[in-house]
């Protein structure tokens, strides 16, 4: 308990304290916000402060803090680790930058930011990369939910059925204005995710029927290590995207960015909500492990009943009935309300790429059925599994491409010289998370850690090279030039 304790009051002094720091660097001021310079009715919608942070949280905040964290527990408290340093450290500030640097550039799409600060190609490889992650998301947040939603119901409304209501209210809330369904239904569903999180903290607190493994467990030669031989380096980083650091969050950051009426809101509302996520995922993974006394025990859940049916028999035994039902309810709601704005951020990334308005209804229709008849094509693929490895791959190298994105903001805008390094440094971690995970995982090259291990770590640092030159080297040198 100690450990998820110290863990938990870490979260919160690194709102309190790390977020006012990047807060500072950024240099907030009262400029007019996109919302108030030329709302449309549509995406660009002034919304109070609370609001805008709860849609935030329920977009970026899917089945990744819930299920990566669950699979992430499998190699012990090691996992709240990565949850608290990556949180504050990483996903604060990338989801911070993100949506800031869009505030600055009139709302735009972060691929379209990428591209102003890493060059053209980036911006050709960051908008085909964005959109086939964000339909990816939108499938992997529609099979769950259904097949969670299915277990609470009759054997008439069966998975099927509830996957094509998902669907269909996907497309509603695709094409419908922001504040219409989206900025009016997620406080509510936000009531049921905090209820979720509340009382399954509350019960492995307070009930004295879990004991919930210390740290120290898990270090040394001795050590348990993950019950299917998985390395933690670098298999935990990417498991445990949400939750930790995740791209993804970087497609959702311009849509509230579009929704503001002050800068000053940027650090409750993006900061924020992601330090609320890693609240969540910290306690969806001490959960999991106190819940089957063991990595052990919870692995073999997962393997045999699937990321759902543990979700489901934690909920339903901790909380009650009722409790579980509600308990659910918030689970259901993550997945669904990031799933509809993951295919509303897919549109208005193809609009803001080939100049599409979309303050008509026609160019909104246009756009929105073949991302969605494309998202579900893809749910009849039937391999999950496989869906959700390359969706957890590809958040973290998006990220990472943020990241890098965000460091050359902040050294190019006069912002004090060192301050990029608040977005380099994690940048280069997760280079080298990225670029080793892709050499080592099975669905990619598959090659030895001898192999991937290295190249991750030189990739990573030749990167970090490549930043310190054209930033600071490169540059200093033409200015002396002109002078």
């Amino acid at each position: 308990m100690v450990t998820f304790l110290v863990c938990f009051l870490l979260l919160l002094i690194g709102f309190f304290t790390y977020s006012k720091i990047v807060e500072r660097v950024f240099c907030v001021d009262d400029r007019a916000t996109p919302a108030m310079v030329h709302p449309d009715g549509v995406d660009f919608v002034p919304m109070k402060t609370w609001r805008i942070f709860l849609v935030q949280l329920l977009n970026i905040a899917g089945l990744g803090p819930i299920y990566g964290a669950l699979s992430g527990a499998c190699w012990g408290p090691r996992v709240y680790l990565w949850i608290v340093f990556g949180t504050i450290l990483g996903g604060g500030v990338h989801d911070f930058l993100s949506g800031m640097m869009s505030e600055r550039h009139d709302g735009a799409s972060i691929s379209e930011i990428v591209g102003i600060y890493l060059g053209r190609i980036m911006a050709i490889v960051m908008r085909i990369f964005s959109v086939i992650l964000l339909i990816l998301v939108g499938t992997n947040f529609s099979l769950g939910p259904a097949a969670l939603i299915g277990k609470l119901t009759p054997e008439a409304l069966n998975t099927t059925f509830w996957l094509a209501v998902i669907l269909l209210y996907y497309f509603v809330a695709t094409f419908l204005p922001i504040d219409k369904i989206i900025g009016k239904i997620y406080p509510l569903f936000g009531g049921a995710l905090i209820i979720m999180a509340v009382g399954i903290a509350g019960v492995l607190l307070f009930s004295g029927s879990y004991v919930m493994p210390e740290l120290t467990e898990f270090i040394g030669a001795s050590a348990p290590a993950h019950p299917t031989g998985l390395p933690m380096w670098s298999m935990m980083f990417v498991t445990v995207a949400c939750g930790a650091i995740s791209g993804f969050h970087a497609t959702q950051s311009p849509m509230m960015a579009r929704c503001m009426t002050s800068e000053r809101e940027g650090r409750t509302v993006f900061y924020g909500a992601m330090v609320t996520e890693g609240v969540i995922a910290l306690i969806w993974a001490a959960a999991g492990v106190s819940f089957y006394n063991g990595v052990g025990p919870l692995s073999d859940a997962i393997s045999s009943m699937g990321a759902g049916n543990v979700v489901y028999e934690i909920s339903t035994t901790m909380m009650g009935p009722v409790g579980g039902v509600l308990a659910m309810l918030g689970v259901i709601a993550c997945p669904i309300t990031s799933g509809d704005t993951a295919f509303r951020s897919a549109r208005l990334t193809i609009a803001d790429w080939f100049k599409i308005d979309q303050s008509g209804w026609k160019n909104r229709l246009f756009l929105s059925v073949p991302v969605l008849l494309a998202g579900a094509a893809l749910t009849q693929w039937g391999d999950f599994n496989t869906l959700w490895r390359y969706f957890s791959w590809s958040n973290q190298t998006l990220a990472m491409m943020v990241l890098w994105a965000g460091a050359v903001y902040l050294h190019r805008n006069g912002f004090p010289p060192a301050a990029c390094f608040i977005a380099a440094l994690p940048a280069t971690f997760m280079t080298a998370v990225s670029v080793t995970y892709f050499f080592q995982a099975p669905e990619c090259l598959h090659l030895p850690v001898s192999v991937a291990y290295p190249v991750g770590l030189v990739a990573a640092l030749l990167l970090l090279a490549i930043f310190v030159w054209r930033e600071w080297i490169a540059n200093q040198k033409k200015v002396l030039k002109k002078a």
